[in-house]
Order: C-alpha cells, then structure tokens, then sequence
C-alpha cells in the first residue's frame, strides 16, 4: 500500500506542473546530465504486473532454532525514486522539487506581466525610416578581380615596389582646396532630376507670393493649446539631403509649407511638403563642398536663399534667376552669418578664426568691406539685433560679447556689453525677435541661459538658466537653442533624452510642450526651427530627413 500510496502522490505532483511530455522528458534530461542516475522502479503501467520479490526475515529463538520466517513485499523507503503515470520514465525527488521551482517562477513572473511584456517587445520592431524623398542611390556593382596568387608558389620573382611619397603638412588644406567650387555664379541644376531639366514653375510662383501674417492668440495658455494641436505624420517626414544636417530654415510663404536644408558636404535640399515634383516635392543642390553651417531666406527677397559653408564661401540661391551667386568668399573657415540692415544688403560674417567681416552686397564682387579681430579663437554665431541694428551678439569662446558696427576696430574691438556664466563653450546666442530685450544662449555646460538686455549696459543680467543636456557626441550636430519668431518669450531645442522629443519652453524656464511621436520620430533632432508666421515646427536630424509638425 505505501508503494502505491507513494507513486499515486508522484503523480499528482506532475500533473501540477502543467508540462506537456516533451517538456518533461526535456527536463529530465537536462537534469539527468548532472545528476545521479536515479534507480528505476521494476513496474511500468505499459507492461504486465511481474512477480513480486519476497524476502524471507529469519528470527532466532532462544534456543537458537530458526522457528519464526516473515515474508515482506521489498518495498524502497528512501523516496528517491518516483513513477509518473505518463510512463515518461522515474523522477528523482531532487528533480520533483526543481520542477516545482520552475513552476512557482512562472507563476511569479505571470503574476506581474513580464512573460507578456517579453513576448511584446520581441514582436516590436523599430519603426523604419520614412522613404519619402531622396531615394537611395543603387549600390555601385562591384568589379571582379583575378584571384590572388603567390609569387613564391609560381616561382616568380618579387616585384620591386617603390614607397609613395610622404604626406604634407597642409594635406588637409590642399584638399578642401581642390574641391572647392570656383567662383563665380553657379547654375541651379538639381542633382536628383534629369540631367538639363528646369527648375518646377510652382517653386517661384511659392516663393514669390505675398507674404500674409496670421494673427496667434498672445496669452501663454493660447500659446499652449497651438502646440498641442501641431501633430506629425508619415508624409510630414522627408529625406532632404543625403547626410547629416547642420542647418535648416522656413520659407515665409503661408499658402505651402516650404523648407531648406544644408548639410555635412555642402549640399542644399529644397522640400515643398505635399510637393509635386521629383522626389516628393525635393530639390537637391550642390552649391558647397564642405558643412552648409548657417543658412536664411532673405526677409526683403523671399526669393533668395543665403547659405554660408566651411569651406570659405557664402551664396545665394536666386530663385529666380536659377543660379547660385557668389556673395562672400575667403580661402575657408565661415562659420556663421546674419543680416545687419533691414534690406538685407549688408551682412555681417564670422569665421573660425576668431573674426567678423561686413560685407555689402551691392558692391561688385565677392569681398569684405571690412575684417575685424574679436576673439583670438572662434566666432561660433554673430546674431543682429531686431531694432537696433548697430548692435550684434556674438558668442566666443566662454562669455557673449555685445559690439557696436559703428565703433569695431581691426583689432581689440571693445564691446559694449558681455554675458558672463558660462563654464565651457558656447553654441548660439540669439536675441529675442520682436524687441531684443533677451538673449538666449546654449552653452555645453549642461544649460541654457536668458539674458535680460533691454538696456545694453557693460554686464547685463542673468535672468534663468535652465539644465538641459547638451552632449551630442561627434557624430550629430550641437543642440542649439532658437527663439519662435512669433513670440517673445518662447524657444524650441532638440532633446537627448527617451523617447525622441522636441522641448519648448518659456523665458521663465516652464516646459510648455513636449513633441513626441512614437511612430514618426524616434531620432534626435539637433537642429529646430519654427516658421516664421505658421504654427510649424521642423527638426533635422543626422541621416538627413525633415521632421515637420503642424496644425
């Protein structure tokens, strides 16, 4: 009976498990491997019932005679050996009690979901990049060659090789150099279309309209119901250019949204959203050689587009006239530009050595009128006052100095004022758009920094500086902070954190929307900028694409 008792109770220990038999006998070899080989039961439900063994016990009497013989059923008490009713074979007790393990963690880990969770992140797949655009280019066939065979096996001499000829000091340089575009205007021939094809006649037509300012609810909380009805979709995602942006800008026309795009090897993309032409409403140019660090569409001619690149030379992409003429050049190192006069004519050039150049335009030829030495390192972003254009902002090495064009020397130019606070590099200042009461700087110390400068003193104040994370690595483009030109009070700059986000927020350091969309932006944006009369925002990221939200 206690046999039996014994393999009925192994049994019922099995059936709670719950495991199909190949789990079983998966499991009972897994274990079988480590284990002892446990001792088998002489009695299997698929065969017939042998003849029990008896032992005979012999009891001595008194007398020394054997008088007194039990017979006993050999029964095994140790409990190691067990019997499945299924005939998968017997389970030692060590083996019943890791199963029973195995069964209580899966009942945990069902308790709290993680089971299902695992199942679900295994069936999510990350999002594919949106293919509107600028196709891929096909992959070049690759040329066969002849196997490789030794000279030594063939008995052959070895050939005498020569070494080639050491690298000058100035490799680098002679290279950007022979790749320059020569001066002069350059045709705008588009590098994604046929060869001799015209420029779209509804591009000049968009670019030529009257330009029409809508009226914005001036309160914060209508500011913040506009952003939160701004979404994004699959078809507001573009390749514009074919590697990482360094600048992007709108177009002012209202009637379409209409944006431009530089990037890592001095290429230009035009995208008219919904546009179509080409590659899903894209031009694609190639006016520079080198980074297209600073680009904007002239306020007095919506028709021209200026781009500044790297490698020395400033154009202007003249709709109209379907050629990029030359503006301003130099051997190479233009870092950053901005419009000193309303008309646009004049402009005022910073490049990486530490200097500003005011160019005018309606003087013939590609020169400065003037050169002047700031900062014996880098000029990073010169920004020009809304109203008083006589005043510029431009972000060096530690601090943000404020100069007068009307009193800049070739050399130790004084500034009228200087923001003081930051610890390690400066990206962009920007003077507030309406009244150039702010200036918001983005600093690589982790922060973001309001200045009050409505009265241009020589140390004006901090007013808030907001933590926000700004190391990028090198292989995507700084954040930079940038003012809505629609407001006073408010900014957008791209975010490292999780999930993919835009962050907007006010001059009192409030959060007051964050972009995200799980399906349609899941990389990070580094460069932003808000149309300038629409409720639109785009971000360009380093493969190239336009993330466009709007209304």
């Amino acid at each position: 009976m206690a046999t039996r008792r014994s393999k009925r109770n192994a049994v019922v220990e099995v059936e709670k498990l719950e495991m199909t038999p190949v789990d079983l006998e998966a499991a009972v070899r897994r274990s079988s491997r480590s284990a002892l080989a446990p001792k088998r039961l002489s009695y299997s439900p698929g065969n017939p019932t042998p003849q029990k063994k008896k032992k005979t016990n012999t009891v001595e009497d008194k007398n020394g005679q054997n008088n007194v013989k039990k017979e006993e059923e050999d029964e095994d008490d140790s409990s190691d050996v067990e019997q499945t009713s299924g005939g998968y074979g017997g389970l030692s007790q060590y083996e019943l009690e890791r199963l029973e393990n195995i069964r209580k963690n899966q009942e945990f880990l069902t308790s709290i979901n993680l089971l299902q969770a695992t199942e679900e992140l295994k069936q999510l797949t990350r999002p594919k990049p949106s293919q509107r655009g600028l196709m891929r280019s096909q992959a070049a066939v690759k040329e066969v060659l002849p196997a490789r065979k030794s000279l030594r096996l063939q008995n052959k001499e070895a050939e005498d090789l020569t070494l080639p000829p050491e690298p000058r000091a100035n490799l680098v340089y002679d290279q950007f150099t022979r790749l320059k575009k020569p001066p002069g205007s350059l045709p705008m021939d588009p590098l994604n279309t046929e060869e001799g094809s015209k420029l779209p006649s509804q591009l000049l037509e968009l670019c030529s309209e009257d330009l029409k300012e809508e009226k914005m609810d001036p309160s914060l909380k209508g500011y913040q119901s506009a952003l939160k009805k701004m979404r994004i979709t699959e078809d507001q995602v573009a390749k514009v250019v074919k590697d990482r942006i360094f600048s992007a800008a709108f177009h002012p026309c209202t009637s379409s949204l209409l944006m431009a795009a530089g990037d890592k090897w001095g290429k230009v993309g035009l995208w008219k959203m919904g546009g179509g032409w080409d590659d899903d409403g894209v031009l694609l140019f190639e006016p520079h050689t080198r980074p297209v660090g600073c680009m904007a569409f002239s306020r007095a001619h919506p028709t021209h587009l200026l781009s500044l690149s790297y490698d020395g030379s400033l154009r202007c992409m003249d709709v109209e006239k379907a050629v990029f003429d030359d503006v301003y050049d130099i051997d190479d190192g233009l870092k950053t530009f901005d419009f000193l006069s309303h008309d646009c004519s004049t402009l005022v050039v910073g490049n990486w050595y530490g200097e500003v150049a005011i160019v005018d335009r309606r003087t013939p030829g590609n020169s400065h009128e003037s050169l002047h030495s700031l900062d014996p390192k880098i000029v990073r972003c010169v920004n020009v006052h809304p109203l008083q254009k006589q005043y510029f902002a431009v972000a060096e090495s530690h601090v943000v100095s404020i100069y007068d064009s009307r009193c800049l020397k070739k050399t130790k130019s004084q500034a009228v004022s200087q923001l003081y606070g930051h610890s390690k590099s400066i990206s962009s200042a920007y003077f507030s758009p309406h009244t150039g009461n702010r200036v918001l700087t983005t600093c690589l110390d982790d922060h973001i920094r309001i200045y009050d400068t409505s009265e241009v003193t020589s140390k004006c104040p901090l007013m808030k500086s907001i933590r926000h994370d700004m190391q990028t690595g090198r292989w995507l483009s700084k954040l930079s902070a940038v003012w809505d030109p629609k407001r006073e009070d408010c900014f957008v700059v791209g975010s490292m954190g999780r999930p993919r986000r835009m962050q907007v927020f006010n001059e009192n350091g409030q959060l007051q929307h964050s972009f995200m969309d799980a399906e349609n932006l899941t990389t990070v944006l580094s460069v932003t900028a808000f149309h300038p009369t629409r409720n639109a925002l785009l971000g360009g990221n380093a493969s190239g694409r336009l993330h466009v939200f709007s209304d």
